[in-house]
């Protein structure tokens, strides 16, 4: 497993974002039959390859969403009610009807080591990112073209699916 170079995967995004973001559009309209099969197997390839507590780039410049059930687990753990939790760190974004971090980094990410201190107990939303193996991957393509952008796991399965389709495996 590498560490991430932040400042390479970057200049690759800038690079290969368009043509990622359309290889996906195109996923979606023409699905592959083993599209769910394939990522299941290349997201282990790409977890060889990615260590995440080198970049924690999605918890220093994206928030979660919290759901009710993450909001009371978590401060049940701080002894606060989940109003006085909400109150503290979260905002509630009308737009997307989504309670969120008011702050970026997120607070409970510690950047001296980039790890969560509430790993734990952390929401839902964390512990599932970045979504790379789905029993309907086509349903989170659109989470992929944007976490090309910021997650260098998803950039290499992308890279790895476009790879690999091209070649007809």
């Amino acid at each position: 497993m590498q560490a991430v170079n932040f400042r390479s995967f970057k200049q690759k995004v800038r690079h290969n974002k368009k043509r990622l973001k359309s290889f996906l559009t195109k996923l979606e309209k023409n699905i592959p039959k083993n599209l769910d099969k394939l990522t299941t197997t290349l997201q282990i390839e790409v977890w060889k390859e990615v260590d995440c507590l080198t970049c924690a780039n999605c918890c220093k410049t994206m928030t979660p969403t919290y759901t009710k059930a993450d909001i009371k687990r978590i401060a049940t753990h701080f002894s606060l009610t989940p109003q006085q939790f909400s109150d503290k760190w979260l905002i509630y974004e009308n737009r997307d009807k989504d309670w969120q971090n008011k702050k970026q980094p997120c607070q409970f990410l510690n950047l001296k080591d980039n790890k969560c201190s509430i790993y734990e107990i952390r929401p839902a939303d964390c512990s599932g990112f970045p979504h790379l193996a789905k029993k309907k991957m086509v349903d989170y393509m659109h989470v992929h073209k944007q976490n090309i952008e910021y997650c260098p796991a998803t950039f290499k399965l992308v890279e790895k699916m476009q790879e690999q389709l091209r070649n007809g495996k």
